[in-house]
């Protein structure tokens, strides 16, 4: 509506000047609203893609790697530069955005707190090989990572419970929760995305984890959440699913 005001003044203020003087006015020009919406359409700088490159999803210092069950960390016994954000391993490119996330969810009285973070191949071993004595390879298998293809390797990964709910910690009750909710709706904002969502089971290999965050940085995590991709894999047309044996 202010357009279309100041548009009608400077169209009658050019009348007026035309009218006096001799020459008759000339015809008039295209509609000045069109002129601007065409203007408008011409200077507006187009949407970039998303860089989809930027980063290596096979690097294992990349905040962008793929580890899953077709995709086993390089090298095996890969360790990444670490920081300690509250007593727990991370690695260092995350450390910042998760003491971020922790200390906003404080600030909203949930008091998030990390139960795993940085796990090396030996201990990841350990972790398997007890689900597999308890429960079963397969079962194992459901629910954990071989040594080697585990996200928690890279150190970008952590698992977080709230003290309010201890009956949901590792559960998918946890979802429910006003810490889980929290999560799933503003954990992009420090960069984070919830790595095994609900019906992603047959892609990532896993079941649902609602309190399994993976750090990618806030560009990625904003451009998942723009396209509504629940899915690393799916994202860089990856591969992912369960064990080729």
């Amino acid at each position: 509506m202010r357009t279309r005001t100041a548009l009608a003044v400077v169209a009658a203020l050019i009348g007026t000047a035309c009218s006096a003087q001799d020459p008759p006015a000339a015809a008039p020009g295209p509609d000045p609203v069109d002129t601007t919406a065409a203007a408008v359409r011409t200077t507006s700088a187009p949407r970039h893609e998303f860089d989809r490159t930027a980063h290596s999803t096979t690097d294992p210092a990349s905040m962008w790697v793929i580890v899953n069950k077709s995709h086993p960390i390089h090298p095996l016994d890969y360790e990444p530069a670490i920081t300690l954000v509250r007593g727990y391993q991370v690695a260092t490119p995350a450390a910042g955005p998760l003491t971020a996330l922790l200390a906003a969810s404080d600030r909203q009285g949930l008091g998030l707190k990390i139960a795993s973070a940085f796990r090396s191949f030996g201990y990841q071993e350990g972790v398997y090989g007890d689900l597999v004595a308890a429960d079963g390879r397969e079962e194992a298998d459901r629910v954990s990572a071989r040594p080697g293809y585990s996200e928690h390797q890279t150190g970008l990964a952590v698992d977080l419970v709230t003290p309010a709910s201890p009956a949901c910690d590792f559960e998918a009750c946890f979802a429910s929760t006003p810490g889980g909710r929290w999560l799933a709706h503003d954990a992009w904002r420090f960069g984070f995305v919830l790595r095994y969502g609900p019906g992603t089971a047959a892609v990532t290999g896993y079941s649902p984890e609602p309190w399994h965050l993976r750090y990618v940085g806030r560009a990625l995590a904003a451009e998942l959440r723009r396209t509504h991709t629940t899915t690393l894999e799916e994202f860089f047309g990856v591969a992912g699913g369960d064990y080729r044996s």
